[in-house]
């Protein structure tokens, strides 16, 4: 009680409110509800998601390297009360701190998920920081359970520093997150792991399948020295313990990436429909190979058209929508969408929206060599007509066939001699 009328006297007891952004887990814009009962059966059991604050100004003399002191655990409040709606939506939490004069201001704080299941964290904002104010902390990152980990997830605060000048308490803390980031180049890493490392380019082929399967590892090498792919640790492959195993065609989506740079559930979601679209497309040559005596080849434009015509167009109305609104799959409604583009149909390209013909108009080619790569080989003309430096040898003749007639409308009234004239430097 003395102890408590101090800190009331000296302002030593304080709460430090802060609100926590997250996304739940979810599948593609669906929830997993096993996830979320479970998530929800283990709050009532006392595990949840807690915080800690780690100081920026004051270390721990009990901690090696005099790493940043440790706050009290905090715990986000009204996980069980907080339904996730259907929709992959943002959830946010309270979570109430004790105040520590020892821990000061934070730079930083350790997380632990005890669920079953990981969450997106998005930010972190403390509000009445003594001394301090505001303390915003953008995450923007994957939590998965504590049992997932062999340490805690650690995030720093907005605030930038050079490496001589970060705090030394949140020193030892940035050296470790960066030896976890960069892995130890062993065994092989799972969607939890954070580990970005590199490989050569050793699974190229599928030596397993037989002698005209091998491929050369490219990089490494005095011949192949480049180039470098995400190292994902799979095993070797059975005759050849020098290249890698290859996922089979159907679990390919699952090869390891960082899980921070994994598609977003809506990204994914278009990239499987068009994914599925394709294979549609695939399949409808298929069937029509029989009669068409090309059928891996384009034999005209109209077959490129049809890549973006026909489909099958799915009646707008009340039907389809409830099934929209009660299936809230991104996936689903990108196939099923009802504006005008067909079910497995690509959707048509920009440049010929209005017109089928309009790729080939010298407006658009025009277009085209200013937006891309081609302005870095543009030249003022210095005569006319322009004659090619191309070898007469192989293509013929230099001179151009282009007349003044062609252009002179494009001249503002001036003959081409003295247009290329005012512009001759």
């Amino acid at each position: 009680m003395f102890h408590n009328i101090i800190d009331v006297i000296t302002g030593g007891h304080k709460k430090i409110k802060g609100t926590v952004v997250l996304m739940k887990k979810n599948v593609l814009d669906f929830n997993d509800f096993n996830a979320s009962v479970l998530d929800r059966f283990h709050e009532l059991l006392g595990q949840g998601v807690s915080l800690q604050l780690i100081s920026a100004v004051h270390g721990d003399p009990s901690e090696i390297g005099l790493k940043g002191k440790l706050g009290e655990p905090a715990y986000l409040e009204e996980w069980i009360t907080n339904i996730t709606s259907l929709t992959a939506g943002e959830s946010a939490f309270n979570v109430t701190f004790d105040w520590d004069e020892e821990v000061g201001v934070p730079g930083a704080f350790l997380i632990r998920n005890n669920h079953h299941s990981e969450f997106y964290l998005k930010t972190v904002t403390l509000e009445g920081v003594p001394g301090q104010g505001s303390v915003h902390f953008v995450c923007n990152s994957w939590v998965y359970p504590t049992k997932r980990y062999n340490h805690d997830r650690v995030f720093f605060t907005n605030q930038t520093y050079l490496p001589h000048e970060t705090p030394a308490p949140l020193r030892k803390y940035r050296e470790e997150e960066l030896v976890k980031l960069r892995g130890d180049g062993k065994g092989e890493l799972k969607e939890w792991d954070r580990v970005y490392d590199y490989a050569y380019y050793n699974d190229l082929g599928d030596p397993d399948k037989g002698a005209k399967y091998v491929r050369p590892v490219l990089g490494g090498s005095s011949e192949y020295p480049y180039p470098r792919r995400g190292r994902t640790g799979r095993a070797p492959t059975k005759s050849d313990p020098n290249t890698e195993s290859r996922e089979p065609v159907l679990m390919s989506l699952n090869i390891y990436v960082p899980r921070d740079e994994r598609f977003g559930h809506l990204k994914m979601a278009d990239f499987l429909a068009y994914a599925l679209k394709s294979v549609a497309q695939f399949i409808k040559p298929e069937l029509q190979a029989l009669a068409d005596s090309t059928p891996n080849e384009f034999d005209s434009f109209d077959d490129v058209l049809k890549l973006y015509e026909g489909g099958f167009k799915l009646p707008d109305g009340p039907l389809l929508d409830n099934l929209k609104k009660n299936i809230p799959l991104e996936m689903l409604k990108e196939i099923i969408r009802t504006d005008g583009e067909g079910l497995f149909r690509f959707p048509k390209p920009q440049v010929i929206q209005a017109s089928n013909s309009a790729w080939r108009t010298d407006e658009e080619f025009g277009r085209e060599m200013l937006s891309g790569v081609n302005p870095v080989i543009i030249s003022r003309l210095e005569e006319f007509p322009p004659k090619s430096k191309l070898d007469r040898k192989l293509y013929g003749d230099q001179n151009s066939t282009i007349t003044e007639e062609h252009i002179k409308d494009r001249l503002d009234g001036l003959a081409i001699d003295e247009d290329v004239h005012i512009r001759s430097p």
